[in-house]
């Protein structure tokens, strides 16, 4: 690493990424890009610049890149057409968000010819996999620097004690101990650690900041639709919309009804569990939605293999194999599945929950006079299933007259 002279850092303008810009300064002598990016996660950001100019980052390195509609579009969207939740629940908010991420780390560090990017993700969680692996993918040759699993700083009051000493600002809420940290982007926000340490204790009201307690939803439901082509929404209660604006307003419908929290143990890529509460209000509604749509306009082959093949794809996304050849190969499977995935799912949202109620589509499979218990008018002869009965349990038969002896 002695030869670094200019380093791309993923750079949130907090404490954290404040001290490991300046470290990175002190440590390897090298200049410092700072690359902040704007996924939704409903902060202001060109206070980052401020603070990356206070520690002598100059404006041709300092990179804010609203990176919504990509994120939406090209990560979330893919990701949804898979129906992806890891262990059976989770959206992969955070794991989808990372190698985007990553994606422009590399981009910039080639634009400015720097030598190296830079995390501040810590060396317990899954983060430093996705940032890195993404990274590595994209750039082989490229240097990853992990403060965390380099320096001496291990415990918040040695951060801030470090802070001090170089001049780096620290808020007045920052030098108390955190209840919990957060991390927060267009499709969700996550909170972990500190009071949500114990899976006993249930989640502190205080914890949740983009749902609104679904006690207090409001009495009466609201029904809405969305507009599926090709697996993709494209519209909202008959308005079209461009990804990034469909997931956000989305949002406001489901903090509203206090759709989308998830308190959840998981198990993480490095070895151990941990207990996070996630909340994803416009994804839940969101993934409710293209599942009404996929139960009209999917065979039942294609469905079944895919719901096998998604606990596959979303442990790749969680474990931080985005660009890994297996994943871009179920995409490809995934999305040839959506080609007839088109139509419209009506929604029930009312007190945290998201429930379809209605889906139509030009391209149904569904059909009324197969399925109907009245006269079907011959379009399907009952007798037929004596035989289909008696194939099918051919070999059970078999087996119980030889077991019985």
């Amino acid at each position: 690493m002695s030869d670094i002279k200019r380093v791309v850092l993923a750079y949130s303008g907090g404490l954290d990424t404040s001290v490991i810009l300046k470290w990175l300064q002190v440590t390897y002598g090298c200049e410092v890009v700072t690359f902040t990016a704007d996924l939704g996660q409903g902060e202001e950001l060109e206070p980052a610049r401020a603070k990356a100019q206070l520690m002598g980052v100059p404006d041709k390195h300092i990179y804010i890149d609203d990176l919504r509609e990509e994120f939406v579009r090209d990560f979330v969207f893919p990701m949804m057409r898979a129906n992806a939740r890891y262990e059976g629940d989770y959206l992969l908010g955070t794991s989808i968000a990372r190698p985007l991420i990553s994606k422009r780390l590399i981009e910039i560090a080639r634009e400015t010819g720097a030598d190296a990017i830079a995390h501040g993700a810590t060396g317990k969680g899954n983060d430093q996999v996705r940032f890195e692996l993404s990274a590595y993918a994209l750039d082989p040759d490229i240097k990853v620097i992990a403060p965390w699993r380099e320096w001496e700083l291990t415990s918040r009051t040695a951060l801030i004690a470090w802070a001090e000493q170089h001049q780096i600002p620290v808020p007045k809420d920052k030098r108390g101990e955190s209840p919990f940290s957060t991390d927060a982007n267009l499709l969700h926000t996550s909170s972990e650690g500190k009071v949500l340490e114990d899976p006993w204790e249930e989640v502190p009201d205080y914890v949740f900041s983009r749902t609104d307690n679904p006690e207090d939803a409001p009495d009466s439901p609201e029904y809405i639709t969305i507009d599926f082509e090709r697996g993709d929404g494209v519209a909202l209660n008959g308005t079209a919309m461009s990804p990034a604006t469909l997931l956000t307003e989305l949002n406001t419908l489901g903090k509203r009804h206090g759709i989308g929290r998830l308190d959840l143990v998981e198990n993480r890529f490095v070895g151990m569990k941990s207990r996070g509460m996630y909340e994803t209000p416009g994804g839940e509604i969101y993934a409710r939605a293209h599942r009404g749509i996929e139960q009209i306009t999917l065979d039942r082959g294609a469905a079944h293999l895919k719901d096998e093949l998604m606990p596959k794809y979303a442990e790749l996304i969680y474990n931080g194999f985005w660009f890994a050849p297996e994943r871009e190969m179920l995409q490809a499977a995934i999305d040839h599945s959506q080609a007839k995935v088109s139509g419209t799912v009506r929604l029930k949202l009312y007190k945290g929950q998201a429930s379809v109620v209605g889906r139509k589509s030009a391209d149904s499979l569904y059909s009324e006079r197969h399925v109907t218990f009245e006269d079907d008018a011959g379009a399907y002869d009952q007798q037929d299933a004596e035989g289909f009965i008696k194939l099918n349990a051919l070999r059970l038969r078999l087996l119980a007259k030889r077991d019985r002896g």
